[in-house]
């Protein structure tokens, strides 16, 4: 792997090569051994040469480690936070000037669990409570706002840190030579990683932070920043249950990567927005009926094609949704959802207001007879017929628990259409 940083500043022209991972390996091998006694003297470290957490233990870390806490995750937590353990919660509460409260309120906001009193905080976390505080003080934010703030970026930093520790980090720190073990094959390469994993997931954010901000200017007022009108879209995998009955967790895991990953590439490629994945299931958004009908009728054919993969059924609606901290809420939501249920295999089902907003932008006929109608006229005209993409047929109305009687249509996509 060969990672080329071209930004400005002090990691200018960074790369991460091959050899840099056997190099930081022997690097850790010569290091010198923890030591094992309190009274010793910690080795040296002139950190200008070497930016690394020591190998050799200071009194603080010594105590930690009595008290049976793992020596290289004290490391590993050193290194990935950049600082050492200073302060209690009360403590770095008072240092960054907030009431132990509201510190506490942001601290679980963001997935901490309650420490009691220990010392395990860093200047970092001063520095976020501050930060957090600050956005309150100056009135740029509520408290509520700032406590959904560290809220959502907690839930999301936190799946996203357990996907690379479980199968990012899992499938790299393979130990290159025999009789070497994982963990002295991790210090090195997070070392290696962190600092280009920081920029990119900021770059990412940043990018996905403009393409939101830009959707919500374009709202028509104010209301449709909060409440807004969208299609959504459920897609299930059929059979999945008994599926779990049958395969090794591995091979059931690799299936759901799969699911996900297509799902994922073919949404983002078509210019919808994945919500979330349930495994199983995947949730979808697109601002308009067009985007979502081809997303779902591409779905079905993608998975058609792989044998290896269950059947698809999708379901859709189109009307108000309700969006918080990244999700999607509402009566449109929860019909969409139901949609999928009663789904066919294989097939697409939309509710009346998806199929007239189809119908409306000309994307789909109102009927087969109208769209032949059409086709005659405009052959008598010497005109082009209209081009409709998607062929939308009723179904037999039915009541639908919580949402009362229904009526869904079939989506389809139009003869010599794909």
């Amino acid at each position: 792997m060969t990672v080329d940083d071209t930004g400005s500043g002090a990691d200018a022209g960074r790369r991460v090569d091959p050899p840099a991972v056997s190099a930081a390996l022997d690097r850790e091998d010569s290091r010198p051994a923890p030591l094992d006694r309190e009274d010793s003297p910690p080795a040296p470290l002139d950190r200008q040469d070497d930016q690394r957490a020591p190998a050799a233990f200071d009194r603080g870390e010594l105590q930690h480690i009595a008290s049976g806490e793992d020596p290289l995750t004290l490391r590993l937590e050193t290194l990935i936070l950049g600082a050492e353990r200073r302060y209690t919660p009360f403590q770095a509460a008072r240092s960054a000037g907030v009431s132990m409260e509201l510190a506490s309120r942001f601290w679980r906001a963001m997935g901490f669990a309650d420490i009691g009193q220990a010392k395990a905080l860093t200047e970092a976390d001063v520095l976020a409570l501050r930060r957090l505080a600050g956005l309150v003080e100056a009135g740029l934010l509520s408290e509520a706002m700032a406590v959904q703030v560290a809220r959502s970026t907690g839930q999301t930093t936190a799946r996203l840190a357990e996907w690379q520790i479980d199968s990012f980090l899992e499938g790299l720190t393979e130990p290159p030579e025999p009789g070497m073990t994982r963990t002295e094959v991790t210090y090195p390469l997070i070392e290696l990683l962190l600092p280009e994993l920081e920029e990119f997931l900021v770059y990412v954010w940043r990018r996905q932070l403009a393409a939101a901000t830009g959707r919500v200017v374009q709202a028509g007022d104010d209301e449709e920043m909060v409440d807004r009108r969208l299609a959504v879209a459920f897609a299930d995998l059929v059979g999945f249950t008994r599926l779990t009955r049958r395969m090794e967790e591995e091979e059931l895991g690799e299936l759901v990567e799969a699911f996900e990953t297509t799902a994922a590439d073919l949404v983002a490629a078509r210019g919808g927005r994945l919500i979330k994945t349930l495994g199983d299931e995947v949730l979808y958004a697109a601002d308009d009926a067009g985007t979502a009908a081809e997303i779902a009728l591409r779905l079905i054919e993608t998975m058609a094609n792989d044998e290896t993969m269950p059947e698809l059924r999708v379901g859709m609606a189109f009307g108000t949704v309700t969006t918080r901290m990244g999700d999607v809420f509402g009566t449109t939501v929860n019909l969409a959802s139901r949609l999928t249920s009663i789904a066919p295999r294989d097939a697409v089902l939309v509710d009346s207001a998806f199929a007239e907003e189809l119908i409306r932008s000309g994307e789909a006929p109102a009927s087969e007879a109208e769209a032949a109608e059409l086709a005659a006229t405009a052959e008598k005209e010497g005109e082009e017929p209209p081009a409709y993409r998607f062929a939308l047929r009723p179904m037999w109305q039915r009541p639908v628990r919580g949402l009362g009687v229904v009526e869904p249509w079939l989506l389809t996509r139009r003869d010599g259409e794909g």
